[in-house]
């Protein structure tokens, strides 16, 4: 298992689920990395800029990942400093040390910048020049970005709670809780605001949404219902952001399903079963998931019909899927980039964006942008002939599994 474990309950359990993975993996050798093979590219991919900002923390899976508001983007390491880049070309605009450990982040919106610590901070800078505007306990771990509203900060905490501080004061308004399984994938997705409504998934398999003004619960549902014998097999975790289109809500959870939700009531309109803890993205026509074994899957938007599967990242520890163009983009843990024909699934490119890459990507003004888990920031841009042309019937690049259909899809 590629992601970490926690417990609130004691050590006993994750030490016991540790050593049953070792114990397993006495029995059979575990299968390494798949290696990445020579690639001939149908698509040229410039680096345009990149940037750093200070603090790393090899070990623990820590949720830093951009936020990007109009042309500016915004980046925080471990070690506490938070930074403010143009987009087009990465200039640094501003650096703020918080002298705090964050581990959540980077919540943007609404003239702030907010992060969370490993210490139960939320801090919440000036989004012009990063000066500090309020910092306050939450009494939890934050390891995911804050989302930021006219009507609420909202933080998710490692301990399963959903709480709404006030924007100007960061007094808290509001908190909801859900109840948190005793073992646990380390790790908590990003809440989501879409209008008046906060939405965030759960380690229990449930998705929760609530009026980001007030609290008041709008529903939950229960996307992945554990299953199994033993607390290994009952890990359902959706520890990845939720992705909002309109009336659409989709997630994706570990050992468990990618779904698509009514925004409005939580009614479930499609499932199919797949597991990932790092998470999925969206377009028009398709929903893309990075699977927690290293597949990359597209599916119809509509219908959860899976499309094509792309085989050749296995056991590489993939990011979340971004979409860009006639692309999807997904970074590994040796800091590749790798480019898939929307259409077919097949690699057309490479790029390196420096050490390995577990949160997720974010495209915008045309360019997809990393954040490595040293803190180290690269923008690229598909060349602008590739993205706006028709994408290649057959790339020279190995292809992926094609999905069979069933009739009429």
């Amino acid at each position: 298992m590629s992601a970490g474990l926690r417990t609130f309950r004691g050590g006993a359990l994750a030490v016991a689920a540790l050593a049953l993975l070792a114990a397993c993996s006495k029995e059979k050798d575990v299968e390494p990395p798949a290696e990445l093979v020579d690639l001939k590219a149908s698509l040229k991919v410039d680096r345009v800029w990149s940037a750093k900002v200070a603090g790393d923390d090899p070990v623990l899976r820590l949720g830093l990942g951009l936020g990007v508001d109009g042309d500016q983007v915004y980046a925080a390491g471990a070690g506490g400093e938070v930074a403010a880049f143009e987009l087009s070309n990465g200039r640094n605009l501003w650096r703020t040390k918080t002298n705090a450990a964050i581990s959540g982040g980077t919540g943007v919106g609404s003239g702030l910048v907010v992060v969370g610590s490993a210490d139960g901070e939320v801090i919440a800078l000036e989004q012009a020049d990063g000066r500090e505007r309020w910092r306050v306990k939450v009494g939890g771990e934050v390891l995911s970005a804050p989302a930021v509203a006219e009507t609420a900060v909202v933080v998710r905490t490692v301990d399963g709670r959903l709480l709404g501080l006030d924007p100007a004061t960061g007094t808290e308004r509001w908190r909801e809780e859900q109840q948190i399984p005793r073992l646990t994938l380390r790790g908590s997705g990003n809440p989501v605001v879409a209008g008046n409504v906060a939405l965030c998934g759960f380690d229990n398999g449930r998705v929760l949404a609530v009026n980001s003004g007030d609290g008041e619960v709008i529903w939950e549902a229960a996307v992945t219902p554990p299953r199994g014998r033993t607390e290994l097999e009952r890990l359902v975790d959706i520890d990845s952001t939720l992705k909002i289109s309109g009336a659409d809500v989709f997630v994706v959870g570990y050992q468990g399903r990618a779904a698509m939700l009514a925004i409005d009531s939580g009614q479930l309109w499609w499932s199919r079963d797949l597991s990932s803890y790092r998470g999925l993205d969206i377009d028009d026509d398709s929903v893309y998931v990075s699977t927690s074994d290293g597949e990359v899957v597209s599916l119809r938007r509509r219908t959860g019909v899976e499309v094509w599967r792309q085989d050749a990242f296995m056991r590489r520890g993939l990011s979340a899927p971004a979409a860009l163009g006639g692309f999807v983009a997904v970074a590994d843990f040796e800091g590749y980039v790798h480019w898939l024909d929307k259409a077919s699934g097949a690699l057309v490119a490479r790029s390196k964006a420096g050490g390995r890459v577990s949160n997720p990507p974010l495209v915008a003004g045309g360019l997809l942008l990393t954040i490595d888990d040293d803190g180290r920031i690269t923008a690229f841009r598909p060349q602008e002939s590739a993205v706006n042309a028709p994408a290649p019937a057959q790339p020279e690049a190995a292809g992926p599994t094609p999905a069979a259909s069933p009739p009429g899809t």
